[in-house]
């Protein structure tokens, strides 16, 4: 059974490139030729409201499906023409009825925000849409947003609405091949059968075509009973990173699965109405869009802050991380405008530095004196180590008499130094102001995992460090971890923080995690060991266990 067919959104997502500014003749034109082609599913444009958008053609803006009903071929009754409605942009009560003579289908896109706030009217607005006698596909933008319980409450919801399809959409390309394994089992067995599967991707890690073969193989399993819909444009037109390109998809399922498209026709439309696009615009992969993939960010954020600022690559990564994950999915330039004045405050170098530091501790063994409480119950143990082996003493947010260096990455506990400063030389993080020139002074954005609500643990970022600079070994005192039963988790009262005890179950996590992943990058080229006790033992152990 041939379960798959392709639908090409060129005219519509590939079109935001370009504002969806198509000539009406290349409207046209494109529309017939790739019904030719034997495309099964063309979908023509965006439906917006006409109180905010006056339709005057040379568009694929549309504010009524009769606007559409000229550029169809309706004669080949194999091909089926749909358009696309974002909720919220457009008025669902004013869709005239279907009647043949214009599209066939709407897809109906919704953010998880929509779908928590406004599922009620969501649901009316659909319905709308298949009582008007169209064909309803629901598309759920960012489908990894969703957690799985929450997917599966949207799936029982979509089982009780009956649509024609149920997209699983990759909307900031973000999806590896065990994303879409993972998403697609737990729809596919959960979905009802007679409801097809559409697939549309971003090929920010240019793994669309490689996906969309995934889902192809998925499908299969169960001896291709459910009908699948794979979204593609012509040359993979759109904007950033662009889309899986149709001509791959079709070539991969005329020469292996014997479907009957019409190949080489698709390769004279890319030539005759795709490449003058191409020679103005780019889209494609680079590493901006690979940025936007990574951290699900909407394309303008990346295409404002590489046109306005002209930044570094890193600097355009490091932005797009301090960007609230909630807010990523949106554009606002003056949230990022604020962002970058404050990244543009507390940036620094600090190449030099690392080189500087490498030449003095790197493939040292370092011990790391964190201010736990372990620090004064144990420091006989801690100074007969040091008498024994000689590490490089690095200490955290404190100075102390047998360190050689005293790491600052709170700006508090570093002006405390100017009443306890021994001998230490001070390495500091670039969101505290320096008060001596002999600082060491390494980026605070370099050292830190935005994504992390705790990401500025002090002896986290110290032991980044120490990954850049390259120390053959590192052993932590006083890295006891914070239990909420304790009057004063620290060494000595001028770290209390009681106050914050509600919060130390969520630190301890984010630590563990974030020390889980260090604990992997050092492996086999830097020994981890606690010397004094610590909750965070276990990760170590976990991870010693794996790889044994």
């Amino acid at each position: 059974m041939k379960n798959i067919k392709v639908l090409d959104c060129t005219l519509r997502d590939g079109g935001r490139i370009i504002d969806c500014r198509f000539p009406d003749t290349t409207i046209k034109e494109l529309i017939y030729k790739l019904s030719d082609v034997g495309i099964d599913i063309i979908e023509v444009g965006f439906l917006r409201d006409e109180k905010k958008l006056q339709y005057r053609g040379n568009s694929t803006f549309f504010t009524d499906v009769s606007q559409i009903t000229p550029f169809l071929d309706k004669k080949n009754e194999n091909n089926m023409y749909v358009a696309f409605i974002d909720y919220g942009m457009f008025d669902f009560e004013s869709l005239a009825p279907y009647d043949g003579s214009s599209i066939d289908g709407i897809r109906v896109g919704f953010t998880r925000k929509d779908y928590q706030n406004s599922l009620e009217d969501l649901i009316h607005c659909m319905y709308i849409v298949k009582n008007k006698g169209y064909k309803l596909f629901v598309q759920s933008v960012n489908s990894l947003s969703y957690s799985e319980d929450v997917l599966l409450e949207l799936v029982k919801l979509v089982n009780e609405i009956k649509p024609y399809s149920f997209g699983i959409v990759d909307t900031y390309g973000a999806m590896y091949a065990d994303d879409i394994e993972r998403i697609y089992n737990l729809i596919d067995t959960n979905l009802q059968e007679d409801i097809c599967i559409d697939f549309h991707s971003h090929n920010n890690y240019q793994l669309s075509f490689s996906l969309a073969q995934e889902i192809i193989r998925l499908s299969q399993k169960k001896s291709g009973r459910r009908e699948i819909i794979l979204d593609a444009t012509l040359n993979g037109i759109g904007k950033v990173a662009g889309n899986l390109n149709t001509e791959l998809l079709l070539d991969f399922l005329v020469r292996k699965m014997n479907y009957a498209y019409e190949f080489d026709m698709v390769l004279d439309i890319i030539d005759d109405y795709i490449y003058p696009y191409k020679e103005k615009y780019n889209w494609g992969y680079s590493v901006p869009a690979l940025m936007a993939g990574i951290y699900q960010s909407h394309p303008n954020n990346i295409l404002y802050l590489t046109e306005k600022f002209r930044l570094q690559t890193k600097d355009i990564k490091n932005l797009i991380s301090m960007i609230h994950p909630d807010l990523r999915q949106r554009y606002d330039y003056d949230n990022i405008e604020h962002l970058y004045k404050d990244y543009m405050d507390h940036k620094v170098e600090d190449r030099d530095t690392i080189i500087e530091l490498r030449n003095l501790i790197g493939n040292k063994e370092v011990l790391i004196l964190v201010p736990g409480k372990s620090v004064r119950t144990y420091i006989d143990k801690i100074i007969d180590y040091v008498n024994i082996y000689h590490p490089c003493v690095i200490s955290v947010n404190y100075d102390s008499k047998l360190s050689d260096y005293a790491f600052f990455g709170n700006s508090k506990r570093y002006a405390n130094i100017k009443y306890t400063k021994e001998n230490s030389k001070i390495i500091i993080t670039s969101n505290i102001r320096s008060e001596n020139s002999a600082d060491y002074i390494v980026n605070y954005y370099g050292l830190i995992d935005p994504e992390i609500k705790y990401c500025d643990n002090s002896t986290i970022m110290l032991l980044t460090l120490l990954k850049k600079i390259g120390v053959s070994k590192i052993t932590l005192a006083g890295f006891d971890g914070f239990n909420e039963r304790e009057e004063n988790n620290y060494m000595d009262d001028s770290f209390q923080n009681i106050r914050h005890a509600k919060e130390f179950k969520e630190l301890n996590e984010n630590i563990a995690y974030m020390l889980k992943k260090l604990v992997c990058m050092f492996e086999s080229k830097c020994e981890i060991n606690f010397l004094t006790p610590s909750m965070f033992e276990k990760v170590l152990e976990d991870r010693k266990e794996a790889v044994n």
